[in-house]
């Protein structure tokens, strides 16, 4: 699915953006899917285990921001996650035997949706190498004006900035020195997908359109990297989160830069939930034309 030009693009910039990898028959499905979701989110009013909502969220006016753990939700969403193009797409890059750390619909819904400050996935989830990336599925046209994702190309080579605020992980980048000058935007038209390092530094801004931006991730990493962070039952929970190939129990090290997200946050929840508190936002205004 991508040429070499694609490859070497990614390695050096940290980012692509690849049309037509789902068929109109699939987002249909998706985006199926993804309403009646929104539908069932009238009943709830405040973020559980599975819905995480707007706060301007009502049962009249649902605004669903972020539907978590989609692959156990729906066999919809597991199917996009085990796509025939997207394993193939991801295997170019970082190899054939894949496992996923993570996974989650983002919505941005027309005249809404939170922004995302400025970030690199790396900060969250250290592993052993970096072989890792994010996989962002187009259910709708993604453009400027309703948030699409902003990246600073090359930032995957550089350092792992700080997320931390007041000793505290903050899930946002507060080094004094972080300029974002270079940013540009992804954009896709629906049935796209996105794919960016886990190094990179991305955001977005709000959606102030009329028209509606859903996102789905997939968090991919080659099947040797190891997280840092201790959870139970690591040769299960690694076993459970193969996508494709065969599980590996030699994790290859890498010279990579590491900060634990420790101490853990003063509020839990999704990165909307974690960035709450941070005391300089990028994204609160409207994007500039670029």
């Amino acid at each position: 699915m991508l040429t070499p030009d694609q490859i070497q693009s990614y390695r050096d910039q940290g980012y692509l953006g690849v049309e037509g990898v789902f068929s109109a028959a699939e987002l249909d499905e998706l985006r199926q899917v993804t309403d009646e979701f929104v539908e069932k989110s009238r009943a709830v009013t405040t973020n559980d285990q599975v819905f995480d909502l707007e706060p301007s969220h009502t049962p009249e006016t649902p605004r669903l921001r972020r539907l978590k753990d989609p692959i156990n939700q729906h066999e919809i969403y597991r199917r996009a996650l085990q796509h025939p193009k997207v394993l193939e797409i991801v295997s170019q890059l970082i190899g054939p035997a894949i496992t996923s750390n993570g996974n989650k619909l983002n919505l941005k819904l027309a005249n809404v949706g939170s922004p995302v400050e400025w970030h690199q996935d790396w900060a969250f989830y250290p592993h052993t190498n970096d072989d890792l990336l994010a996989v962002g599925i187009a259910i709708d046209e993604s453009t400027l004006q309703n948030g699409c994702l902003m990246v600073i190309p090359g930032s995957h080579r550089g350092p792992l900035l700080d997320h931390h605020q007041e000793g505290v992980f903050i899930g946002a980048v507060t080094d004094p020195c972080f300029q974002s000058d270079a940013a540009v935007p992804i954009t896709l038209k629906a049935g796209g997908i996105s794919i960016h390092h886990t190094r990179l530094l991305h955001g977005s801004f709000p959606n102030r359109s009329p028209k509606t931006r859903r996102l789905l991730l997939f968090q991919y990493c080659t099947a040797d990297a190891w997280p840092l962070m201790p959870n139970e039952n690591p040769w299960e929970t690694y076993v459970a989160t193969m996508v494709q190939g065969e599980p590996l129990n030699v994790p290859r090290l890498a010279p990579v830069p590491v900060r634990l997200p420790l101490a853990e946050p003063k509020v839990s929840g999704s990165i909307y939930e974690i960035q709450r508190g941070l005391n300089n936002v990028n994204f609160g205004d409207e994007p500039e034309k670029m």
